[in-house]
């Protein structure tokens, strides 16, 4: 069965479309001709998002998936539910971020960092390779986070200790040596992702398949407000004013997504507009490889 077209005959896929970034994401690609197909946990937080876009471009075609982004079967249901529809993918924006206070692990035994904004995007992209080198030229963009390299950069929060390299491809984080820190695990899952991305992009160098990472800079977003100690609460409101809004923070993955002049550019890290070096480590190729092999042991 084949899905509706958009004006351009081109399909995006976008997760954490009910977020700020990832409604303006969905929107603005909607606007450009996309065929829009959105993942969401409910069928009602999906149609939600189709009548947010559909007041914004009354011919958009947004299509929904439903299912949990921690659990690797919800994963698969959902890129078979893609392949049905639509043979070639031609953009896929990994957009779905998360932040836990407490190590909570998914069915399968995965910390829920690592499930929901790792492995969700890496196991939704190497299900559907055939249908990117279908859409080829082709593109993955992986939002990402400058914590990874520094997490001192989040302005709201006592600065967490640096992310640990001894057990990046420990995806469990199973009795983690110095106790749980979530703002550490969250990094090390956006740190796991860019350097799985590398991996995924040299492999498929000329396949017309770009695979390139974004931290979209600080964006007001419910992270932002999750991350936050209690004691920064009654705070908030001033901390935003300093920060992105989700519009500002969604031009950079959209400019990886559609911009004709990074046609062909893959395998490199941006910090909004700007091309940048990721933290030293991850361009090491054995601990790449460790984690590569990690990351499919769990996905497929």
């Amino acid at each position: 069965m084949s899905g509706a077209t958009g004006a351009t005959g081109r399909v995006a896929l976008v997760t954490g479309a009910t977020g700020g970034m990832g409604r303006v994401i969905t929107t603005e690609l909607a606007r450009l001709g996309f065929t829009v197909v959105v993942v969401c946990r409910t069928a009602a937080r999906g149609d939600d998002v189709v009548r947010h876009v559909a007041e914004r471009v009354p011919d958009a075609v947004v299509e929904v998936l439903t299912g949990d982004l921690a659990e690797r079967a919800d994963l698969h249901r959902v890129a078979a539910g893609f392949a049905e529809r639509h043979p070639a993918l031609n953009v896929l924006v990994n957009n779905a971020g998360a932040h836990f206070r407490d190590r909570v692990l998914n069915s399968d035994g995965v910390e829920m960092h690592v499930a929901v904004n790792h492995l969700a995007g890496f196991t939704l992209t190497a299900l559907l390779l055939d249908q990117l080198r279908a859409g080829a030229p082709a593109r993955v963009v992986n939002v990402v986070s400058a914590s990874m390299s520094d997490t001192r950069q989040v302005p709201i929060r006592d600065a967490p200790r640096p992310v640990r390299l001894d057990n990046l491809d420990d995806l469990r984080l199973v009795n983690p040596a110095e106790g749980f820190e979530p703002f550490e695990a969250y990094a090390r899952s956006k740190l796991l992702t860019t350097m799985c991305g590398y991996v995924l992009a040299d492999r498929l160098r000329d396949s017309g398949v770009t695979v390139n990472a974004v931290h979209p800079g600080l964006v007001a977003t419910d992270i932002i407000a999750d991350i936050a100690p209690r004691v920064a609460k009654p705070f908030l409101g001033l901390v935003r004013r300093g920060l992105l809004t989700p519009e500002e923070g969604a031009r950079a993955a959209l400019r990886l997504a559609t911009d004709p002049a990074l046609d062909g550019v893959t395998g490199r890290y941006f910090v909004r507009d700007e091309e940048r070096r990721s933290p030293e480590v991850s361009y090491d190729p054995e601990l790449r490889e460790r984690v590569w092999t990690a990351s499919r042991e769990h996905a497929i």
